[in-house]
């Protein structure tokens, strides 16, 4: 399968200007003459283990979720592309996948801020904590005002800790992310669970692949959390 017509398809589902301004989405290496795309690794972020393994397993390309900042030079004979957040901002994207994987996608409104969902759900604490368990073990949760009902949550995968005032204004008593910094804790307003970056984000793979269809060979990366439990 041509390259170009992949990239075409994971554009139409999350338009490549729809990124952010600061962000490094699209082509991180893009091999001139090495067009035929016969297998395919994704993964959530492109690292030496990702491209030694993609070279492991004679892929032609990689697709990542985070974008590269930086090129290694041993990184430079493998198509390299990423979709970063105008994935994140695409109908059906890295957000609207945890809503899906939770099934709670009747319950969504058509009250958006770019990286948010929202849901009206209303369910208890207990309830809740026992349905984010099923897609992180690693959760924890900011709960300032002890809080023991929700009505209305807020989804945003990866770090989105900076749109607890957009939540909250939008009207969501509750915004499940990653990487909730202390400070930020301590402040919230709202119900806050940090279901961990990668957590929030790996749940996407499924999601490229089906993108990318089945004209060729598609294989995910072994990768993990950088975070351990002790």
């Amino acid at each position: 399968m041509n390259k170009y017509e992949i990239i075409k398809r994971i554009e139409d589902f999350a338009p490549i200007e729809t990124q952010e301004d600061w962000d490094c989405s699209g082509w991180g290496v893009n091999v001139e003459g090495y067009d035929e795309i016969r297998k395919i690794m994704l993964c959530l972020t492109v690292t030496n283990n990702v491209v030694r393994q993609a070279k492991e397993q004679n892929c032609d390309m990689i697709v990542s979720h985070h974008p590269c900042f930086s090129i290694p030079l041993e990184w430079s004979k493998i198509n390299i592309y990423c979709t970063h957040t105008n994935m994140d901002k695409a109908h059906g994207g890295t957000t609207d996948t945890i809503i899906e994987k939770l099934r709670l996608s009747e319950y969504k409104t058509n009250i958006e801020h770019e990286f948010l969902r929202i849901i009206n759900y209303k369910t208890t604490i207990r309830e809740f904590n026992s349905l984010i368990k099923q897609i992180s073990q690693n959760t924890r949760i900011i709960n300032n005002n002890h809080a023991t009902e929700l009505k209305k949550i807020a989804f945003c995968a990866g770090s989105g800790s900076e749109f607890i005032k957009d939540a909250k204004e939008l009207g969501a008593d509750c915004l499940v992310t990653g990487d909730l910094k202390f400070h930020t804790a301590l402040e919230s307003p709202i119900v806050v669970y940090d279901i961990g970056h990668f957590e929030s984000e790996i749940l996407i793979m499924p999601v490229f692949k089906k993108i990318i269809g089945n004209d060729t060979k598609i294989v995910y990366a072994d990768e993990h959390s950088p975070f351990e439990l002790i």
